[in-house]
């Protein structure tokens, strides 16, 4: 059952059942803030509905570089920009100010499909000079989002990957990563894969509110057993940890994860950064205000007295003491359930560009 429609909806001058942003807040590289007052003299029952709408992009590159030294990895594709999810904490809702879009709802709702994804990575991947290093995926937008079921760009993107043996890690909320195994497993199976699940809470309504429209967390866990049971190595990512709303169930999550057969655990503290601040206090006050000033309390505490520290090595794992005793609450739940590990690297040995067809006329 969806969530009701947000205190917003007449504002908005829409209605956005099953959406976590309660507003669509002009981006910050708009010179003007647009606002709709309600005269009163309409009624929710009249307004629209909010629709998906989703547009097409032909990007020349696919392959996204970084140099942030806290992450693991410098390299990634996005197959989606936004995210029908709606996870109203999602980190990456400032990169639609980007396209020109709000962080808020249209995030949630107009989002943008590179259908061309995979024969642009065919041709980058078969540059030469190209050096293989794992590609992220789903670490910005989630490519298994429900529209992933009728676009299919992330299992044509994983068929390139599996063609060229080329090393990926998957983060992901989507149970749809199931419908791929046939893909995975095998590439699994010659250590090219690493897949991590998303599971913030254990709490169904909790999730509903915070997570609109992607799978439950029972549902979650299962897609965890299924992919171990096929050979793939998982692990259960417990993040964000909000403090003062799911801190509390660090070591129910992590029990879970085991139990569902996950080999490894992370964890990841709530980050706030640009419009994704006053999108969560604005959600914090219209379904938790009986405890929106405790979390935010919280979350400065975490972040120097600030929504958010943009520090390098600090952003995703905090300071001061509730930060250190999370991460000993953590890391002892991981020993008791024998998540403290680290997974083997993936391998890059093994990448090989197939022949291409121009390649063959030379042999005659």
């Amino acid at each position: 059952m969806a969530p009701p429609s947000t205190p917003n909806d007449h504002a908005n001058g829409i209605r956005t059942p099953g959406r976590a942003a309660g507003s669509n807040a002009t981006n910050r590289f708009e010179p003007y803030q647009r606002e709709r007052v309600d005269d009163g003299w309409g009624k929710d029952d009249d307004l629209p509905v909010l629709r998906t709408e989703v547009r097409d992009e032909r990007p020349r590159k696919v392959i996204t570089r970084n140099t942030s030294p806290d992450i693991s990895f410098d390299r990634s594709i996005n197959p989606y920009r936004g995210c029908e999810h709606g996870c109203i904490y999602c980190f990456a809702r400032p990169s639609h100010a980007y396209l020109g879009l709000s962080p808020g709802l249209d995030f949630e709702t107009r989002l943008v499909a590179r259908p061309d994804a995979a024969e642009v990575l065919r041709a980058e991947l078969s540059a030469k000079g190209y050096v293989p290093a794992t590609i992220a995926i789903g670490t910005n937008t989630d490519p298994y989002q429900p529209i992933e079921k009728d676009r299919r760009i992330m299992r044509s993107i994983l068929a390139v990957l599996a063609e060229f043996n080329h090393p990926v890690a998957i983060v992901t909320k989507g149970a749809l990563i199931e419908r791929d195994i046939d893909i995975l497993a095998p590439m699994a199976r010659r250590g090219l894969l690493r897949v991590g699940i998303s599971v913030t809470t254990l709490d169904p309504r909790l999730s509903r509110m915070l997570e609109p429209r992607a799978p439950a967390p029972a549902r979650r866990l299962g897609t965890i057993r299924r992919l171990s049971e096929a050979g793939i190595g998982v692990r259960i990512m417990v993040s964000p940890v909000i403090p003062a709303l799911t801190d509390h169930e660090l070591e129910a999550l992590v029990a879970a994860g085991a139990e569902a057969g996950a080999q490894a655990a992370s964890s990841i503290v709530l980050r706030l950064p640009r419009e994704v601040a006053p999108l969560f206090r604005d959600w914090l006050a219209t379904h938790m205000p009986d405890r929106a000033e405790r979390v935010l309390g919280r979350v400065r505490e975490l972040h120097g007295g600030r929504d958010y520290d943009p520090e390098w090595g600090q952003r995703m794992r905090g300071q001061g003491p509730w930060a250190e005793l999370m991460r000993a609450r953590f890391d002892l739940a991981l020993r008791r359930h024998g998540l403290d590990r680290r997974l083997p690297s993936l391998r890059t040995d093994l990448f090989c560009p197939p022949p291409r067809l121009e390649d063959q006329f030379i042999l005659f």
